[in-house]
């Protein structure tokens, strides 16, 4: 460049710089014909990507700004940027270049008023707000006010909603699950299994499957991702690969309890979900729900119930609340769906309710909404099944919820770590994938000063003197987890692992360890007398029972299984035959288990068994030798009653001659008093 042309651009930089009128973009405005052709360009690009919309506003923001570089006093170009700020990050941005673009031309736009308010809203700036959309309310032309005038009323309750929210904010800490996890590109949908070990979500990155984009935004097909922990540490995600992904939209929307069915949405049939079973390390052919669950209308996400008998799932199709409603289906003993229940119009608005969650406690969903009382856009809520009616959802806070839309809302079981989708300022690009940690109730320190590590990780929250009235709720189960394998060669084992309501007397769920890893994994909510079976061919079952009172706390208990195998003098305890006290006649929740032996020895017609009862040492030898032998003789009876022939019987009643623990605790005299069956020929 020449020292004339370097001069007149020089006065063009400084002239705009200063300038407060409206600069056209028109080729005498600009110091050359090159800036003016690539300001133009890059225009025109990010008009073609702000009408594609969603994440492409983004690639839209970029290419404005470097137009805004080369001319930043043209109203229509800083109107444009406002409002893709109002949808990006950072969007304290979007009042800047609103404001600006006013102030160069207060024409800019007929509906300048109502982004304006958009801006203070998404901005936390409520009262700005709401006067905003009621001074754009009050001069809509009358015609417009029919169609608008919901739309803006909604608004400003959310507005208002948000003023409540800010003042009693949850105390917890969110952290971004880091590069090993998300990426420039959006990455969002976050399931986990209950022990929060593994993670599968969605992503919109080029190693998606194909390589493809979509024709709808450009944007790259969605896949399924996964991680796993390595020493509380989320490990480097993978593509999944197929036959989960596909070359078009295949993404992650639920998980069994188990942790080895995975939902999965695809676009075909106009959006319907899917199950895969993982065998060992892989993953099956992806299979379509039945009809009613799958319709001609879009299925959008789906959960699973604690022990996989309910699936709750999102559909748009007709006879509903709104546009999206949640809904239920049952699954029968044989295995088939129900008919289709929506979950009515206490958790269902007129609005779209989507995203949910079933959490394995057995009676809490969580789900998103853009009805009930959110701060714009989608907000997520928690709501409880007591008694066969749905309890009023509730706004699960400030800061997880903002005005910007809050979904795909899961949770360990533990309650203390969720998981969520949200485009915030720190993130590494598009959507990215953050960890939420409840800090519960605020305490009085014992100590003077506070936990650096804390105070800078909680920053803004730490500090609030009101607490919400959502604050972290107390998990009430028990995680059930282990490893399966073959008592002598320590080899895992792929095993039928039910969970049985003794009181009750049936089967809540069955799963099946992991064939490659022998890995199980029960969610127990807290309130039951449980039964546990493991069985599979060739090898005799094991049974375990628990007890958990109602409220228990949470917590895990580790059982490693060790299976026998079907041979002379292998013997197991029949830890859910139940006896009254001092008395021989079975309880009605001794039902399932000696069905269970009914059917081994159904299974294998020369099987021949002792059957034998035990007692701690209260009493004398005399009595409990002969409790013991009734208490045996019982269950020998049940079984001949059912159809075993008697010689394949023995009853024997050892009263306290073979304890299996201490008789001096209450808890060794527990174990010792049990019935047992033990192998003499097969």
């Amino acid at each position: 460049m020449n020292k004339l042309g370097l001069v007149v651009s020089l006065i063009f930089i400084v002239v705009l710089g200063f300038s407060q009128t409206n600069v056209e973009f028109v080729k005498s405005n600009f110091p050359d014909k090159a800036t003016y052709k690539k300001a133009i360009q890059n225009i025109e690009d990010g008009d073609y990507y702000f009408d594609l919309g969603g994440s492409n506003i983004e690639l839209a923001l970029g290419y404005y700004l470097k137009a805004n570089k080369l001319n930043p006093d043209n109203a229509e170009l800083n109107f444009k940027i406002g409002l893709c700020y109002i949808e990006a990050k950072p969007a304290s941005e979007s009042l800047r270049f609103l404001n600006k673009a006013i102030q160069l031309d207060p024409n800019v736009d007929v509906d300048y008023k109502l982004y304006l308010a958009k801006a203070y809203h998404i901005n936390l700036q409520f009262d700005k707000a709401i006067a905003a959309y009621k001074i754009y309310r009050d001069h809509l032309p009358p015609d417009e006010s029919v169609l608008m005038n919901d739309h803006i009323d909604r608004y400003i309750e959310e507005c208002k909603n948000g003023k409540e929210l800010i003042k009693k904010p949850v105390r917890v800490i969110i952290d971004n699950l880091g590069p090993n996890i998300n990426s420039e590109y959006p990455d969002y949908g976050a399931v986990v299994n209950i022990d929060e070990s593994v993670i599968f979500y969605s992503s919109r990155r080029p190693t998606t499957t194909g390589g493809n984009r979509s024709e709808d935004d450009m944007m790259f097909f969605e896949d399924t991702y996964w991680s796993n922990k390595n020493d509380d540490k989320w490990n480097i995600s993978k593509n999944i690969g197929k036959p989960i992904n596909t070359s078009l939209h295949d993404a992650a929307v639920g998980i069994a309890p188990d942790g080895q069915t995975l939902l999965i949405y695809r676009d075909d049939n106009n959006g319907d979900i899917y199950w895969s079973k993982q065998r060992g390390e892989k993953w099956t052919e992806p299979m379509p729900f039945p009809t009613p669950i799958n319709s001609e209308f879009q299925e959008s996400s789906a959960s699973f119930s604690y022990n996989g008998k309910r699936l709750f799932f999102v559909s748009d199709r007709e006879g509903g609340y709104g546009g999206k409603d949640i809904y239920y289906s049952d699954r029968d003993e044989n295995g088939n769906w129900g008919e289709v229940h929506n979950l009515g119009n206490v958790i269902n608005t007129k609005y779209d309710d989507i995203a949910v969650f079933a959490y394995a406690d057995g009676k809490t969903i969580y789900f998103s909404s853009e009805g009930h009382n959110g701060m714009g856009g989608f907000d997520i809520y928690r709501a409880e099944l007591n008694n066969g009616k749905w309890s009023v959802p509730e706004n699960i806070g400030y800061p997880i919820n903002s005005p910007d839309p809050d979904v795909f809302f899961s949770i360990g079981a533990s309650g203390r770590n969720a998981y969520y989708s949200s485009n915030r300022v720190e993130g590494l690009g598009d959507q990215d994938i953050y960890k939420i940690t409840f800090l519960g109730p605020k305490k009085e320190p014992v100590y003077s000063g506070e936990d650096p590590l804390i105070a800078s990780n909680a920053k803004g929250f730490q500090n609030a003197d009101i607490e919400s009235s959502i604050s972290l709720k107390k998990s009430q189960l028990t995680l059930l987890k282990g490893i399966v394998s073959d008592e002598i060669t320590q080899q895992p084992i792929e095993a039928s692992v039910e969970l049985i309501d003794n009181e009750a007397g049936e089967v809540l769920a069955s799963f099946h360890s992991n064939s490659v890893t022998g890995k199980y994994l029960i969610s127990l909510p807290s309130g039951h007398n449980y039964g546990i079976a493991v069985s599979t061919d060739g090898y005799l079952f094991y049974s375990d029972n628990f007890v958990i009172p109602e409220f228990e706390s949470y917590h895990e208990v580790v059982r490693n299984i060790k299976l026998q195998r079907i041979e002379i003098g292998k013997g197991i305890a029949l830890n859910n035959i139940f006896f009254e006290y001092k008395k021989v006649g079975l309880s009605k929740e001794s039902k399932v288990e000696l069905q269970r032996i009914l059917k081994l020895m159904q299974k294998y017609p020369s099987l021949e068994i002792e059957v034998s009862g035990h007692t701690d040492n209260i009493g004398g030898e005399v009595y409990n030798k002969s409790l013991s032998l009734k208490r045996a003789k019982s269950v020998v009876n049940y079984l001949v009653k059912n159809g075993v022939n008697s010689k394949r019987l023995i009853a024997k009643g050892y009263g306290y001659d073979k304890p299996i623990a201490t008789n001096d605790t209450e808890d060794g005299r527990k174990k010792n008093r049990r019935s047992e069956i033990t192998i003499i020929n097969k």
